[in-house]
C-alpha cells in the first residue's frame, strides 16, 4: 500500500539514467533532476513527495570508491529521520559494487533504500529508465497494514526485480535485464502489480537503531584463477605491501590447483596473516571445498569459505571487517556468518 503522505528522497550520484540528447547536437547532456517534476511528467502522477538530493558533479560509476560509498551513507544517515524511503540513482557498471557495501554498512535498516539505473538514458525514446525509477520509488513509499516500510533493506531494482543488494550482480551489458540474484530468490516482481515475496526480506529490530559503518579498509585484492596461471602472478598479488584480504575466484565448488608452488605460497600468506576467501567463479551455487581433493587440500591450508557469496559482496566484506580493525582471525570467523544476509551457509 502507497503511503500518500509518504515523503522519498531521491540521491542522483550518476549513471547513464541521468542523460538526456541535446536535439540540435546529438550529444547526451545531464539530465536536471532540480527540475525532476518538470522534466520528467510521470512523476506528478505519484501520490507521495518525492525530493532530490544530487552530487555535483555527477559520478561516472567506473569511478566508483570506498570514499564515495561514504559519502553515500553520510548523506542517508543525515536525512534518515526525515524520510520514509531512500532511492539511489547510480551507474550500472559498478552498482552490484555499491549495492554490496551499502548492504553491508547499513546495518539494522528499518526504511527501504533502492538502487537503480538504467541502460539507455532517461531522454531516449526506448529507455528502460523511467520505468525503473517510478517503480524503485514506489517500492521506497510502500508500507504493509501495520504502517511499516515493506522492503526494509538495502536492494538493486532493475527491469521488474528486485534482489537484495548483497546478492547481486552485472550479468549483461547489453540488455535491459543488467542484473541478476544468482543464489537468492527475488524480493519483489513488478508486472501489473508488485509481488512481494515477503519470507524472503530482511526484518529488522524496530527496537534497536540503525548502525552507518564508515569503516573501511582497502588493503584486499581479487585473484581469479585461470589454467597456465603463473608464480609471478601469484606471488605479486600475495605480495603486495599492506595486503590483508584476498578474495580468491576458484573453479567449480571452490577448487584450486596443488601446484607446490601454489600451495606454499598460499601457506607463506595465510602464516602472515592474510586472509584467503575462497569464491567460485560460478554463477550459480557455492563453494564446498571438502568435495574434492584439491578443494580439501585448500581448507587444510586455512583458506575460507564463502560459500555462496558473490565476488562483490565478499570485496566489500573483507573491506569493512578490516576497517572496523577486525583480527585475521575474527575475520576469517565472521566471513563464513551471514551478516546482512549476503550468504547461505551450507554445512
Amino acid at each position: 500500500m502507497i503511503d500518500r503522505n509518504a515523503n522519498v528522497l531521491l540521491i542522483y550520484t550518476g549513471g547513464t539514467i541521468g542523460m538526456v540528447e541535446n536535439a540540435e547536437s546529438g550529444a547526451l547532456e545531464p539530465f536536471n533532476f532540480s527540475h525532476l517534476r518538470s522534466n520528467m511528467p510521470e512523476i506528478k502522477r505519484l501520490n507521495f513527495n518525492v525530493e532530490t538530493y544530487l552530487f555535483d558533479p555527477p559520478i561516472d560509476s567506473s569511478d566508483m570508491s570506498p570514499f564515495i560509498w561514504q559519502q553515500i551513507t553520510h548523506v542517508i544517515e543525515d536525512h534518515y529521520d526525515r524520510y520514509d524511503g531512500f532511492v539511489i540513482l547510480h551507474g550500472t557498471d559498478t552498482m552490484a559494487y555499491t549495492a554490496s557495501a551499502l548492504g553491508l554498512m547499513l546495518d539494522n535498516l528499518t526504511k527501504p533504500v533502492i538502487l537503480t539505473g538504467s541502460q539507455l538514458p532517461i531522454g531516449k525514446l526506448r529507455t528502460d529508465g523511467k520505468e525503473n525509477l517510478i517503480t524503485a520509488l514506489e517500492i521506497a513509499a510502500d508500507k504493509d497494514a501495520a504502517g511499516r516500510p515493506i522492503v526494509p533493506e538495502l536492494c538493486i531494482y532493475m527491469q521488474n526485480l528486485l534482489m537484495r543488494g548483497n546478492r547481486t550482480t552485472k550479468v549483461n551489458a547489453d540488455h535491459f535485464s543488467a542484473f541478476n540474484s544468482p543464489n537468492y530468490p527475488y524480493l519483489a516482481e513488478a508486472g501489473l502489480d508488485i509481488r512481494y515475496n515477503e519470507q524472503f526480506i530482511l526484518k529488522p529490530d524496530y527496537e534497536k537503531p540503525v548502525y552507518f559503518n564508515y569503516a573501511m579498509d582497502s588493503h584486499v585484492v581479487i585473484l581469479k584463477l585461470f589454467p597456465g596461471i603463473s608464480r609471478e602472478s601469484v606471488r605479486a598479488h600475495l605480495g603486495i605491501p599492506g595486503l590483508k584480504g584476498v578474495v580468491l575466484e576458484t573453479y567449480g565448488t571452490g577448487n584450486s590447483p596443488i601446484y607446490p608452488w601454489f600451495t606454499d605460497l598460499l601457506h607463506d600468506a595465510i602464516g602472515r596473516g592474510i586472509v584467503i576467501l575462497n569464491v567460485t567463479q560460478c554463477l550459480y551455487g557455492g563453494v564446498e571445498m571438502h568435495r574434492y581433493e584439491n578443494g580439501q587440500r585448500l581448507e587444510k591450508l586455512g583458506a575460507v569459505s564463502g560459500y555462496d557469496i558473490t565476488t562483490e559482496a565478499a570485496l566489500a566484506k573483507l573491506m569493512i571487517l578490516f576497517g572496523e580493525g577486525k583480527t585475521p582471525e575474527e575475520v576469517n570467523r565472521l566471513m563464513a556468518v551471514s551478516l546482512r544476509g549476503e550468504l547461505t551457509v551450507r554445512r
